[in-house]
C-alpha cells in the first residue's frame, strides 16, 4: 500500500513560540479564534479517516511475500458486477502471478482464526448479477491476472486442455481451434472464465446432449479455505471434486482445470423457427434432445408483442420463403421460437442440406418463418459478443441486469408458460426469454448443483435490462417487482422450480433451495472452510466472528 503523508500547516505541526501578551486595549481578534477551530476540526478529520482507513487493513497483510500484490486503494472497480445492483467495496484485491499467491493470501486469513472478519471472494470477468464475486471488507482475488499454467491442448483419443481458472472460455476456443478441437459444452456468452462457470454449471444449447459443464471436467486443482492446494477429480480427492463443481465458490478456488475437448467443426447451419402453439413448440422440442440423430444446439425462446421481427432476423438469416415470410405479422402476438444449429465441414457442404431438411421434415412450425445462416463455428458460439460490442457502443450494456434464471420440470412447463407468459408478462418484455430442456442423465448428481427431480427440465432465463432512472415498465423496479410474482406463483403452485444461479439473503432459504442435500452442503463446508472464510457475497454463510 502506498502511504501518504499529509503535510499538515506549520502552525499544527511545528511548536508555536511564546507569543508576547496582547495588551489588555487589544482583545484577540475573532477571526484567528475561527481559524484555529477549523484547523483543529480539519486534523481530526485527517486523523479520523486515517485510522479508519488502516482499521480495515489488518497490518499482517502487507507483510505477505507474493509474487503478484494486494491493492488496498483501487478496489472500486470489483465493488460492482454484471448486474449492477449491488456494491460492496472489499478491503483489498489480490492480483496474483502465481496458484501459490492466492494460497498464501486465504492460509494466512485461516491463520488469523475466527477473531478476524477477513473473508475472500473469487472475480473472474465480473459477471455475477448480485454481488456473488463480492466480499466487503474482505479481499477480492482478480482471477484474471493468474498466469499460471500457460494453456495447454493435448490430443490423442481422448483429448483434452489445462487452462487456469481465470482463462476465459473465448480464448481456450481460440487456442483449442488452431489443434482443430474444441469444448463439448458452452455457455451462450464465452466472455466468461472458466472457474466462474464450473462453480455454476455452465449451459447452453449443447446441455442436452453433452451436459453442462461441469460434466465435461477431468481434473481440477483446487485453493481450500485453508489455503491448501489439491489436485482433485472423480478418482482422487473425488469428494473435494465434485463438492467444488456447481459448489457456488463455497468450497475452494478453482486455479485449474482439465477440460475435455472433441473434434471442432468448420461451419454450422443456424435456423430459426416460430411456433403460435406452446404445446407445439414443447412438444418438437423434447422430440429433438430425445433423438439419436438430431441438431447439435437446441434452444428457444419466447417473443412478446414484437413488431417487424422476421425483418430484424434479416440481417443475420436468410427466409427460406421471401414472400411468405414479408407477409407474417408478429405485432400484439406471443411467440415462441425454435433456435437450432447443425455442425458440419467443409467437404460435407453438398450433404448437410438434405441432413437439416430431413431433421426439419418432422417439425410443425409455421412454414412461412423459417430462417436459415450459414457461419463459421467460432462465430456462431461467440454470437452474443456481437450484440455486446453494440450495446456497448450505445451504452446499454452496464446497465442493471435483474436476470431470473429457473430450472422447471417438465411436467410443470406448461402450467408455468400459461401463468407467466397468459397473465404476468402480457404486453412486452426487457430482454430475452430463454427457454429449452435439457436431459437430466447427463448432469452428474454427485456435484453440488441443485437441479429438479424429474428426468427432463426446462431452463427458462429472463435476461433483462434495466433503464437506469426509469420508472415505468423498463425500470428496475418493475423488473423486480414482476420476477417476484413469478416466483410467488412457482411457490403457491408448488412446481418444484429451482434457480439456476441462485440468490438468497436468508439461511432459511438456501436450506430450501438444497433440500434434502443442505446437511452434505454444511458437511463439505465444515471439511473445506470451516472458518466460512470463501465466497461470502453468497450468503450462504456468514463468518462467525466471536465477542471478544
Amino acid at each position: 500500500m502506498e502511504v501518504k503523508v499529509f503535510h499538515l500547516p506549520l502552525l499544527l505541526t511545528r511548536p508555536m513560540r511564546k507569543m508576547r501578551k496582547p495588551a489588555a486595549s487589544s482583545p484577540q481578534p475573532k477571526n484567528f479564534l475561527v481559524i484555529r477551530s477549523f484547523l483543529l476540526l480539519l486534523l481530526s478529520c485527517i486523523a479520523a479517516k486515517l485510522s479508519l482507513c488502516f482499521s480495515n487493513i489488518p497490518s499482517s497483510l502487507l507483510t505477505l511475500s507474493l509474487d503478484g500484490h494486494l491493492n488496498f486503494d483501487e478496489v472500486q472497480h470489483v465493488a460492482k458486477d454484471f448486474g449492477n445492483q449491488y456494491q460492496l467495496l472489499p478491503s483489498a484485491v489480490l492480483h496474483p502471478k502465481t496458484v501459490m499467491d492466492i494460497a498464501i493470501t486465504i492460509k494466512h486469513i485461516w491463520q488469523m482464526g475466527p477473531h478476524s472478519e477477513l473473508t475472500v471472494a473469487a472475480r473472474g470477468h465480473g459477471h455475477s448479477l448480485q454481488g456473488q464475486a463480492q466480499a466487503y471488507r474482505g479481499v477480492v482475488v482478480n482471477m484474471k491476472c493468474l498466469q499460471s499454467p500457460i494453456m495447454q491442448v493435448h490430443g490423442g483419443k481422448f483429448p483434452y486442455v489445462d487452462v487456469s481458472g481465470g482463462e476465459l472460455w473465448i480464448n481456450i476456443l481460440r487456442e483449442s481451434m488452431k489443434y482443430g478441437l474444441a469444448p463439448k459444452s458452452w455457455t451462450d456468452y464465452l466472455h466468461l472464465t472458466v472457474g466462474g462457470t464450473l462453480s455454476n454449471a455452465g449451459i447452453s444449447g449443447q446441455a442436452f446432449r453433452h451436459g453442462p459443464q461441469i460434466s465435461n471436467v477431468h481434473q481440477l486443482e483446487v485453493i481450500t479455505g485453508k489455503g491448501e492446494v489439491v489436485k482433485c477429480s472423480a478418482n482422487q480427492n473425488e469428494d473435494l471434486f465434485h463438492s467444488v463443481l456447481g459448489g457456488l465458490g463455497q468450497f475452494g478456488i478453482i486455479t485449474q482445470a482439465r477440460i475435455s475437448l472433441e473434434p471442432a467443426p468448420d461451419k454450422v447451419k443456424w435456423i430459426r423457427m416460430l411456433y403460435s402453439d406452446f404445446n407445439t413448440f414443447t412438444r418438437d422440442q423434447e422430440h429433438l434432445i430425445s433423438s439419436e440423430n438430431t441438431f447439435d444446439y437446441i434452444e428457444g425462446f419466447v417473443i412478446i408483442n414484437r413488431t417487424g421481427l422476421l425483418n430484424n432476423w434479416r440481417s443475420s438469416f436468410s427466409p427460406q420463403d421471401p414472400l411468405q415470410a414479408s407477409q407474417f405479422e408478429s405485432d400484439g402476438r406471443t411467440l415462441f421460437c425454435l433456435e437450432v444449429a447443425k455442425y458440419f465441414n467443409l467437404g460435407q457442404t453438398d450433404t448437410i442440406i438434405e441432413e437439416v431438411e430431413r431433421l426439419l421434415s418432422p417439425l410443425n412450425y409455421i412454414p412461412s418463418t423459417l430462417f436459415l445462416s450459414e457461419v463459421s463455428y467460432i462465430n456462431f458460439l461467440d454470437r452474443v459478443h456481437v450484440s455486446e460490442v453494440k450495446l456497448r457502443s450505445k451504452g446499454l450494456w452496464e446497465v442493471p441486469h435483474p436476470w431470473l434464471n429457473l430450472l422447471i420440470p417438465r411436467s410443470k412447463i406448461h402450467r408455468f408458460a400459461e401463468e407467466v407468459f397468459g397473465n404476468i408478462l402480457t404486453d412486452t418484455s426487457n430482454g430475452p426469454i430463454l427457454i429449452y430442456p435439457v436431459n437430466k442423465s447427463k448432469w452428474d448428481n454427485r456435484t453440488s448443483v441443485v437441479i429438479p427431480e424429474e428426468d427432463i427440465f426446462y431452463l427458462v432465463a429472463f435476461l433483462s435490462s434495466a433503464v437506469p432512472s426509469s420508472t415505468g415498465t423498463d425500470g428496475l423496479d418493475h423488473i423486480l417487482y414482476q420476477n417476484k410474482r413469478i416466483l410467488n406463483f412457482c411457490e403457491s403452485a408448488h412446481l418444484g422450480v429451482k434457480k439456476y444461479l441462485p440468490h438468497y439473503t436468508r439461511q432459511e432459504d438456501w436450506k430450501a433451495h438444497f433440500g434434502p442435500r443442505w446437511e452434505a452442503l454444511v458437511r463439505r463446508k465444515s471439511a473445506y472452510d470451516p472458518l466460512r472464510i470463501l465466497a461470502p457475497g453468497q450468503r450462504i454463510f456468514q463468518k462467525a466472528v466471536p465477542f471478544s
